[in-house]
Protein backbone atom coordinates (compact mmCIF):
# COMPACT_ATOMS: atom_id res chain seq x y z
CA UNK A 1 0.00 0.00 0.00
CA UNK A 2 1.44 3.45 -0.90
CA UNK A 3 2.90 5.36 2.04
CA UNK A 4 0.73 8.45 1.46
CA UNK A 5 -2.42 6.29 1.53
CA UNK A 6 -1.32 4.84 4.87
CA UNK A 7 -0.78 8.32 6.26
CA UNK A 8 -4.19 9.38 4.97
CA UNK A 9 -5.82 6.33 6.57
CA UNK A 10 -4.30 7.20 9.93
CA UNK A 11 -5.47 10.80 9.58
CA UNK A 12 -8.96 9.58 8.59
CA UNK A 13 -9.27 7.44 11.74
CA UNK A 14 -8.15 10.30 13.97
CA UNK A 15 -10.65 12.56 12.21
CA UNK A 16 -13.49 10.13 12.86
CA UNK A 17 -12.72 10.11 16.58
CA UNK A 18 -12.51 13.91 16.72
CA UNK A 19 -15.79 14.08 14.80
CA UNK A 20 -17.61 11.98 17.40
CA UNK A 21 -16.58 14.46 20.10
CA UNK A 22 -17.71 17.40 17.95
CA UNK A 23 -21.05 15.65 17.46
CA UNK A 24 -21.39 15.17 21.20
CA UNK A 25 -20.98 18.91 21.85
CA UNK A 26 -23.40 19.73 19.01
CA UNK A 27 -26.04 17.42 20.52
CA UNK A 28 -26.34 19.70 23.53
CA UNK A 29 -27.30 22.55 21.20
CA UNK A 30 -29.76 20.42 19.24
CA UNK A 31 -31.60 19.07 22.30
CA UNK A 32 -32.27 22.51 23.76
CA UNK A 33 -33.13 24.06 20.40
CA UNK A 34 -35.59 21.28 19.53
CA UNK A 35 -37.46 21.52 22.84
CA UNK A 36 -37.50 25.27 23.42
CA UNK A 37 -36.35 27.05 20.27
CA UNK A 38 -33.41 28.52 22.21
CA UNK A 39 -29.96 28.55 20.65
CA UNK A 40 -27.87 27.89 23.76
CA UNK A 41 -24.63 29.83 23.34
CA UNK A 42 -23.63 28.76 26.87
CA UNK A 43 -23.27 25.05 26.01
CA UNK A 44 -19.47 25.28 25.84
CA UNK A 45 -19.28 27.11 29.16
CA UNK A 46 -21.55 24.45 30.67
CA UNK A 47 -18.91 21.87 29.66
CA UNK A 48 -16.25 24.03 31.32
CA UNK A 49 -18.35 24.51 34.47
CA UNK A 50 -19.07 20.78 34.71
CA UNK A 51 -15.37 19.90 34.31
CA UNK A 52 -14.33 22.51 36.90
CA UNK A 53 -16.92 21.20 39.36
CA UNK A 54 -15.84 17.60 38.79
CA UNK A 55 -12.17 18.41 39.44
CA UNK A 56 -13.08 20.47 42.50
CA UNK A 57 -15.15 17.64 44.00
CA UNK A 58 -12.55 14.97 43.20
CA UNK A 59 -9.73 16.96 44.79
CA UNK A 60 -11.80 18.06 47.79
CA UNK A 61 -11.43 21.76 47.02
CA UNK A 62 -13.39 24.30 49.06
CA UNK A 63 -15.79 26.20 46.77
CA UNK A 64 -15.21 29.97 46.74
CA UNK A 65 -12.04 29.48 48.80
CA UNK A 66 -10.41 32.60 47.30
CA UNK A 67 -13.41 34.73 48.26
CA UNK A 68 -13.57 33.20 51.75
CA UNK A 69 -9.85 33.69 52.34
CA UNK A 70 -9.91 37.29 51.11
CA UNK A 71 -12.96 38.09 53.27
CA UNK A 72 -11.98 36.40 56.52
CA UNK A 73 -8.17 36.44 56.13
CA UNK A 74 -7.92 32.63 56.23
CA UNK A 75 -5.92 30.04 54.28
CA UNK A 76 -8.53 27.40 53.52
CA UNK A 77 -8.22 25.61 50.17
CA UNK A 78 -9.02 21.90 50.65
CA UNK A 79 -11.29 19.83 52.87
CA UNK A 80 -8.56 17.21 53.24
CA UNK A 81 -10.23 14.37 51.35
CA UNK A 82 -10.45 13.06 47.80
CA UNK A 83 -13.62 11.72 46.17
CA UNK A 84 -13.45 8.71 43.79
CA UNK A 85 -14.06 9.59 40.15
CA UNK A 86 -17.34 7.68 39.82
CA UNK A 87 -18.86 9.24 42.93
CA UNK A 88 -17.64 12.69 41.88
CA UNK A 89 -19.27 12.26 38.45
CA UNK A 90 -22.60 11.36 40.10
CA UNK A 91 -22.38 14.40 42.38
CA UNK A 92 -21.53 16.63 39.41
CA UNK A 93 -24.55 15.26 37.55
CA UNK A 94 -26.66 16.34 40.51
CA UNK A 95 -25.10 19.81 40.34
CA UNK A 96 -25.98 20.03 36.64
CA UNK A 97 -29.61 19.10 37.40
CA UNK A 98 -29.73 21.89 40.01
CA UNK A 99 -28.21 24.25 37.46
CA UNK A 100 -30.87 23.22 34.91
CA UNK A 101 -33.64 23.93 37.44
CA UNK A 102 -32.19 27.34 38.30
CA UNK A 103 -31.78 28.29 34.64
CA UNK A 104 -35.40 27.45 33.91
CA UNK A 105 -36.78 28.82 37.19
CA UNK A 106 -34.97 32.14 37.31
CA UNK A 107 -34.24 32.97 33.66
CA UNK A 108 -36.21 31.34 30.88
CA UNK A 109 -39.52 30.99 32.70
CA UNK A 110 -39.71 34.78 32.59
CA UNK A 111 -38.83 34.96 28.89
CA UNK A 112 -41.57 32.73 27.47
CA UNK A 113 -42.90 34.20 24.24
CA UNK A 114 -39.98 36.58 23.74
CA UNK A 115 -38.21 37.02 20.42
CA UNK A 116 -35.45 34.46 19.59
CA UNK A 117 -32.78 37.18 19.69
CA UNK A 118 -33.71 37.99 23.30
CA UNK A 119 -33.46 34.31 24.27
CA UNK A 120 -30.12 34.08 22.47
CA UNK A 121 -28.78 37.13 24.32
CA UNK A 122 -29.94 35.53 27.59
CA UNK A 123 -27.77 32.48 26.86
CA UNK A 124 -24.80 34.76 26.17
CA UNK A 125 -25.34 36.36 29.57
CA UNK A 126 -25.67 32.89 31.11
CA UNK A 127 -22.36 31.88 29.51
CA UNK A 128 -20.46 34.79 31.05
CA UNK A 129 -22.22 34.29 34.39
CA UNK A 130 -21.26 30.60 34.55
CA UNK A 131 -17.69 31.40 33.52
CA UNK A 132 -17.42 33.97 36.30
CA UNK A 133 -19.01 31.69 38.90
CA UNK A 134 -16.71 28.85 37.86
CA UNK A 135 -13.71 31.12 38.30
CA UNK A 136 -14.86 32.25 41.75
CA UNK A 137 -15.75 28.73 42.89
CA UNK A 138 -12.72 26.79 41.73
CA UNK A 139 -10.04 29.28 40.66
CA UNK A 140 -8.62 30.07 37.23
CA UNK A 141 -5.54 27.81 37.35
CA UNK A 142 -5.21 24.98 34.81
CA UNK A 143 -6.35 21.75 36.44
CA UNK A 144 -5.48 18.16 35.62
CA UNK A 145 -8.47 15.85 35.22
CA UNK A 146 -7.94 12.12 35.61
CA UNK A 147 -10.99 9.86 35.80
CA UNK A 148 -9.05 6.69 35.03
CA UNK A 149 -9.21 6.75 31.22
CA UNK A 150 -6.02 5.28 29.68
CA UNK A 151 -3.81 7.61 27.66
CA UNK A 152 -0.89 7.21 25.28
CA UNK A 153 -0.41 5.31 22.04
CA UNK A 154 -2.40 2.12 21.55
CA UNK A 155 0.36 -0.44 21.15
CA UNK A 156 -1.93 -3.15 19.76
CA UNK A 157 -3.05 -0.96 16.85
CA UNK A 158 0.51 0.24 16.33
CA UNK A 159 1.94 -3.28 16.22
CA UNK A 160 -0.91 -4.75 14.16
CA UNK A 161 -0.77 -2.07 11.47
CA UNK A 162 3.01 -2.22 11.40
CA UNK A 163 2.95 -5.99 10.85
CA UNK A 164 0.29 -5.61 8.13
CA UNK A 165 1.52 -2.50 6.28
CA UNK A 166 5.00 -1.78 7.57
CA UNK A 167 3.71 1.42 9.14
CA UNK A 168 2.28 1.71 12.65
CA UNK A 169 -0.78 3.88 13.13
CA UNK A 170 -0.53 6.33 16.04
CA UNK A 171 -3.92 6.20 17.74
CA UNK A 172 -4.25 7.57 21.29
CA UNK A 173 -6.02 5.33 23.81
CA UNK A 174 -7.84 8.36 25.20
CA UNK A 175 -9.26 9.17 21.76
CA UNK A 176 -10.48 5.58 21.39
CA UNK A 177 -12.22 5.50 24.77
CA UNK A 178 -13.60 9.01 24.32
CA UNK A 179 -15.05 8.06 20.94
CA UNK A 180 -16.64 4.89 22.30
CA UNK A 181 -18.19 6.70 25.27
CA UNK A 182 -19.39 9.56 23.09
CA UNK A 183 -20.86 7.14 20.52
CA UNK A 184 -22.70 5.21 23.26
CA UNK A 185 -24.08 8.45 24.70
CA UNK A 186 -25.22 9.57 21.26
CA UNK A 187 -27.01 6.23 20.73
CA UNK A 188 -28.69 6.48 24.16
CA UNK A 189 -29.85 10.02 23.41
CA UNK A 190 -31.27 9.00 20.03
CA UNK A 191 -33.13 6.06 21.60
CA UNK A 192 -34.34 8.29 24.43
CA UNK A 193 -35.71 10.89 22.01
CA UNK A 194 -37.41 8.34 19.77
CA UNK A 195 -38.77 5.63 22.06
CA UNK A 196 -39.37 6.93 25.60
CA UNK A 197 -42.42 8.74 26.90
CA UNK A 198 -40.31 11.73 27.95
CA UNK A 199 -38.57 11.77 24.57
CA UNK A 200 -41.90 11.80 22.73
CA UNK A 201 -43.09 14.58 25.02
CA UNK A 202 -39.94 16.54 24.21
CA UNK A 203 -40.61 16.18 20.48
CA UNK A 204 -44.24 17.20 21.00
CA UNK A 205 -43.13 20.36 22.81
CA UNK A 206 -40.71 21.08 19.98
CA UNK A 207 -43.49 20.77 17.39
CA UNK A 208 -46.17 22.83 19.13
CA UNK A 209 -46.10 24.23 22.68
CA UNK A 210 -49.82 24.90 22.86
CA UNK A 211 -50.77 21.45 21.55
CA UNK A 212 -48.39 19.85 24.07
CA UNK A 213 -50.01 21.81 26.89
CA UNK A 214 -53.49 20.75 25.74
CA UNK A 215 -52.66 17.06 26.22
CA UNK A 216 -51.23 17.59 29.71
CA UNK A 217 -47.49 17.87 29.02
CA UNK A 218 -45.71 20.12 31.52
CA UNK A 219 -43.50 22.57 29.66
CA UNK A 220 -41.52 23.40 32.79
CA UNK A 221 -40.74 19.73 33.41
CA UNK A 222 -39.71 19.14 29.79
CA UNK A 223 -37.47 22.20 29.68
CA UNK A 224 -35.79 21.31 32.99
CA UNK A 225 -35.30 17.76 31.70
CA UNK A 226 -33.81 19.02 28.44
CA UNK A 227 -31.43 21.42 30.18
CA UNK A 228 -30.44 18.57 32.53
CA UNK A 229 -29.71 16.24 29.59
CA UNK A 230 -27.73 19.05 27.93
CA UNK A 231 -25.84 19.38 31.23
CA UNK A 232 -25.01 15.66 31.19
CA UNK A 233 -23.79 15.98 27.60
CA UNK A 234 -21.70 18.99 28.64
CA UNK A 235 -20.26 16.97 31.55
CA UNK A 236 -19.16 14.12 29.26
CA UNK A 237 -17.70 16.58 26.77
CA UNK A 238 -15.92 18.40 29.59
CA UNK A 239 -14.47 15.14 30.89
CA UNK A 240 -13.16 14.11 27.46
CA UNK A 241 -11.71 17.45 26.44
CA UNK A 242 -10.52 18.24 30.00
CA UNK A 243 -8.67 14.93 30.24
CA UNK A 244 -7.13 15.57 26.85
CA UNK A 245 -5.94 19.15 27.29
CA UNK A 246 -6.47 20.06 30.95
CA UNK A 247 -9.40 21.89 32.51
CA UNK A 248 -8.85 25.52 31.56
CA UNK A 249 -11.06 28.37 30.47
CA UNK A 250 -10.24 27.87 26.79
CA UNK A 251 -12.31 24.67 27.13
CA UNK A 252 -15.43 26.78 26.67
CA UNK A 253 -14.33 27.48 23.07
CA UNK A 254 -15.20 23.92 22.01
CA UNK A 255 -18.73 25.28 21.51
CA UNK A 256 -17.44 27.38 18.61
CA UNK A 257 -16.35 24.23 16.77
CA UNK A 258 -19.84 22.82 17.24
CA UNK A 259 -21.39 25.72 15.27
CA UNK A 260 -20.17 24.48 11.86
CA UNK A 261 -21.40 21.01 12.83
CA UNK A 262 -24.89 22.43 13.42
CA UNK A 263 -24.82 24.35 10.15
CA UNK A 264 -23.98 21.19 8.26
CA UNK A 265 -26.38 18.87 10.03
CA UNK A 266 -29.23 21.23 10.81
CA UNK A 267 -30.19 22.80 14.13
CA UNK A 268 -33.14 20.46 14.71
CA UNK A 269 -31.67 17.09 13.72
CA UNK A 270 -29.96 14.67 16.10
CA UNK A 271 -28.74 12.46 13.21
CA UNK A 272 -27.59 15.67 11.52
CA UNK A 273 -25.41 16.55 14.51
CA UNK A 274 -23.79 13.12 14.30
CA UNK A 275 -23.17 13.22 10.54
CA UNK A 276 -22.08 16.86 10.67
CA UNK A 277 -19.60 16.12 13.43
CA UNK A 278 -18.07 13.25 11.47
CA UNK A 279 -17.83 15.35 8.30
CA UNK A 280 -16.11 18.21 10.14
CA UNK A 281 -13.77 15.90 12.06
CA UNK A 282 -12.65 13.91 9.03
CA UNK A 283 -12.71 16.89 6.67
CA UNK A 284 -10.49 19.15 8.73
CA UNK A 285 -7.92 16.40 9.33
CA UNK A 286 -7.73 15.32 5.68
CA UNK A 287 -7.69 18.93 4.46
CA UNK A 288 -4.79 19.72 6.79
CA UNK A 289 -3.00 16.59 5.60
CA UNK A 290 -3.50 17.22 1.89
CA UNK A 291 -3.67 21.03 1.53
CA UNK A 292 -2.17 22.33 4.77
CA UNK A 293 1.50 22.08 3.69
CA UNK A 294 0.71 24.08 0.53
CA UNK A 295 -0.83 27.04 2.37
CA UNK A 296 1.35 27.17 5.48
CA UNK A 297 -0.64 24.81 7.71
CA UNK A 298 -3.09 25.60 10.56
CA UNK A 299 -6.06 24.95 8.28
CA UNK A 300 -7.88 23.12 11.09
CA UNK A 301 -8.55 26.54 12.65
CA UNK A 302 -10.70 27.74 9.74
CA UNK A 303 -11.66 24.79 7.52
CA UNK A 304 -14.87 24.00 9.42
CA UNK A 305 -16.10 27.59 9.21
CA UNK A 306 -15.41 27.89 5.48
CA UNK A 307 -17.29 24.63 4.88
CA UNK A 308 -20.17 25.91 7.02
CA UNK A 309 -20.23 29.16 5.01
CA UNK A 310 -20.54 27.18 1.78
CA UNK A 311 -23.48 25.26 3.26
CA UNK A 312 -25.13 28.49 4.40
CA UNK A 313 -24.98 29.81 0.84
CA UNK A 314 -26.25 26.72 -0.97
CA UNK A 315 -28.22 24.78 1.66
CA UNK A 316 -28.92 26.99 4.70
CA UNK A 317 -31.11 24.39 6.43
CA UNK A 318 -28.22 21.90 6.52
CA UNK A 319 -28.19 18.29 5.40
CA UNK A 320 -31.02 17.12 7.67
CA UNK A 321 -32.70 20.37 8.71
CA UNK A 322 -36.24 21.22 7.70
CA UNK A 323 -36.66 23.71 4.88
CA UNK A 324 -38.86 26.53 6.11
CA UNK A 325 -41.12 28.23 3.58
CA UNK A 326 -42.98 31.34 4.69
CA UNK A 327 -45.78 32.78 2.60
CA UNK A 328 -46.38 36.50 2.74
Amino acid sequence: MPEQLLFASEVFLNGLMAGVLYALVALGFVLIYKASGIFNFSQGVMALFAALTLVGIMEGRVPFSHVINATFDTEIHHFGWHVPAFAAILITMGVMVILAYCVQRFIFRHLVGQEPIILFMATIGLAYFLEGVGDLMWGSDIKKLDVGLPQGINTWIDETTFDAFGYGFFIDNLDIYASIIAALLVIVLVLFAQYTKQGRAMRAVADDHQAALSVGISLNFIWIMVWSVAGFVALVAGIMWGTKSGVQFSLSLIALKALPVLMLGGFTSIPGAIVGGLIIGVGEKLFEFAIGPMVGGATENWFAYVLALIFLVFRPQGLFGEKIIERV
